[in-house]
């Protein structure tokens, strides 16, 4: 009998003990991602970055608590190409994220009603982390197209790219997305106006059924009437919205359309709730946020709050409300315990843009002491960006690397941090970041870096293996004007072919590592190793170009605005609505 009671005794302890092992969560080790991307923002607007006028706190304070990147270079100098590059860690050449168009505003996708985006056969650094069990989010911007036969198909969504969660804008804050005093009268409108409609369908189609069963005796002519009529409401409402802001100008949360138009001056804050929002469902697993800042991109539609904060006026404003944005969602990591666990990344899509002007009020980034902005993928200003990364007792605190590093790296770094294979079916041109920032080597593995304007190759940057030296070949280079501008205001953005650039045989050469504002012409005369670096140059980039694959051209071939793909909050062409309303609070 004893020895019954001691089998029973053993087994409930052993069963215990395997509910107890059974019921203890391992806490998963993995580092949560952060990566934030401002848009237009120049390398000379932060402090950290040499700015002595605005004030930005927060992206200082990360600096100090970082390495900082100060040779850190976009694939392009436009929006889509850029992102596409970062996202896939390739030059956008080989995903087909270029235009051949003279216009260089066709370099980036125009509107919501294009079929182009970024190919569905790419793999983006979120779908590899979604594949590894990170919860994945992009919380802001997208720019890589939305649609691609009819309105809502959404065959180029962020969902569809590795990202679990989007809420955003699938455009880009462009310059129409200015706030307007009659939206929330039209908002009104066009609810009464809907009703409207339905009761002429309603008295259609009851009126078409009274007719054929001989319940009512009313002409044709007078049912056609009505049915005329109601076209002329729908065609004379769409007439009177043909202004982009209707169309272009929407948040989306996942795939439904959350608010159309946009009240710009507020979608940044919502942004933000979104953003803090996701972290704290996520901080018990980890998570890949991709935080797409509007800013600082025109129309510059800053808050109240931020008005006149700056000594800089309506851009100084909208930097320092960006750095504010940025400073909530650090405190958010902070206040969630996930600091020493999460690799933050900080940077801009290309550099800031010297033509955009309100009057006499330039209301664009600034380059600091480099050449060139937005749309020149040659020289400096255009391409340099700022660059921060921050993993506390991981990385070391206020390190400096002046090593060319590229936005493409992201892509294989977070390929190394989850032990992911990169793709062996195409060329990756980013590079691991880890091993020089945790100072395990000290060279850049960039031997090369090639500089597109769309597909035309314009620069070539080489950094030789066992040298410091920093070399820069140009070959292509847009004309300034007016005369002695130093962009192309005549054109709001400089070329990348066409009449207005100029091709240079033999290429100019300039020592970045001691001319970083691209001043001092090197030539024979003045510099022993230019026919050694111009001829390394030119055998590096032949070999480059047997690695390009010819692909359809997303922003030439597919950049058409199209009426049956502007997506519709509602019944086309009836597409305003505001379901934001009543969960935001400033």
């Amino acid at each position: 009998m004893m020895e019954h009671w001691y089998s029973f005794i053993i087994l409930y302890l052993c069963g215990l003990l395997l509910k107890m092992c059974g019921s203890t969560v391992v806490p998963d080790s993995r580092p949560n991602v952060l990566l934030i991307m401002a848009d237009d923002l120049g390398i000379g607007d932060l402090g950290c970055f040499g700015n002595v006028t605005l004030k930005t706190p927060n992206i200082d304070r990360l600096c100090k608590e970082g390495i900082k990147l100060t040779q850190h270079i976009a694939a392009e100098s436009l929006c889509s190409p850029s992102r596409a590059a970062f996202l896939t860690g390739r030059y956008p050449v080989r995903t087909g994220m270029v235009s051949t168009n003279v216009n260089r505003a066709k370099g980036v996708f125009n509107s919501l009603g294009v079929s182009g985006g970024l190919p569905r056969n790419e793999t983006t650094f979120a779908a590899t982390m979604q594949k590894h069990g990170y919860s994945t989010a992009l919380i802001g911007k997208w720019h890589q197209g939305l649609n691609c036969k009819y309105r809502n198909d959404y065959c180029h969504h962020p969902n569809h790219y590795g990202f679990d969660y989007f809420y955003g804008t699938p455009h880009t804050l462009s310059s129409v997305c200015v706030p307007y005093p009659t939206r929330d009268t039209e908002l009104t409108l066009i609810r009464k106006l809907w009703f409207c409609m339905e009761l002429i369908i309603i008295a259609v189609l009851t009126l078409t059924v009274g007719k054929l069963t001989h319940l009512v005796s009313i002409p044709w002519l007078f049912i056609v009437a009505i049915v005329l009529f109601g076209f002329f409401v729908a065609f004379s409402w769409f007439s009177s919205f043909q202004n982009q802001i209707y169309w272009n100008c929407l948040l989306m949360r996942q795939q439904e359309i959350a608010e159309q138009p946009m009240k710009a001056e507020r979608a940044s804050l919502i942004m933000l709730k979104e953003a803090v929002s996701f972290i704290e469902r996520n901080q018990d697993k980890p998570f890949l946020l991709f935080y797409s800042l509007l800013h600082v991109h025109v129309p510059l539609p800053i808050t109240n709050e931020f008005i006149g904060s700056s000594k800089d006026r309506f851009y100084g404003d909208f930097v320092e409300e960006m750095d504010f944005l940025v400073g909530k969602v650090l405190d958010a990591i902070d206040e969630n315990g996930l600091r020493n666990n999460t690799i933050v990344y900080f940077t801009s899509d290309h550099g800031g843009h010297l033509e955009a002007m309100r009057g006499r009020v330039h209301i664009g980034g600034h380059n600091g002491i480099y050449k060139g902005g937005k749309g020149m993928s040659g020289w400096e200003g255009g391409i340099r960006v700022p660059g921060i990364v921050r993993w506390p007792g991981v990385l070391p605190a206020g390190k400096v690397i002046k090593e060319p590093t590229s936005l493409m790296d992201i892509y294989p770094t977070l390929f190394t941090l989850v032990g992911a294979t990169l793709p062996q079916d195409r060329v990756i041109d980013g590079r691991d970041l880890m091993p020089l920032l945790k100072g395990e080597v000290q060279h850049s593995e960039h031997e090369f870096l090639y500089h597109y304007c769309g597909p035309f190759l314009h620069a070539v940057r080489w950094h030789p293996k066992n040298s410091d030296a920093v070399w820069k070949v140009h070959y292509v280079t847009p004309v300034f004007q007016p005369k002695g501008a130093i962009g192309c205001y005549d054109t709001l953005y400089c070329q990348c072919v066409g009449e207005n650039v100029t091709h240079h045989d033999p290429p100019l050469l300039f020592e970045l590592s001691k001319d970083p504002s691209e001043t001092k012409l090197l030539s024979p005369d003045n510099e022993p190793f230019y026919d050694t670096v111009i001829k390394t140059v030119e055998g590096a980039l032949k070999k480059h170009q047997k690695t390009l694959t010819p692909v359809p051209q997303q922003l030439t071939l597919y950049n058409e605005d199209k009426i049956w793909l502007k997506p519709c909050c509602g019944v086309f062409p009836f597409c305003l609505c505001d379901k934001e309303a009543a969960n935001f609070t400033m």
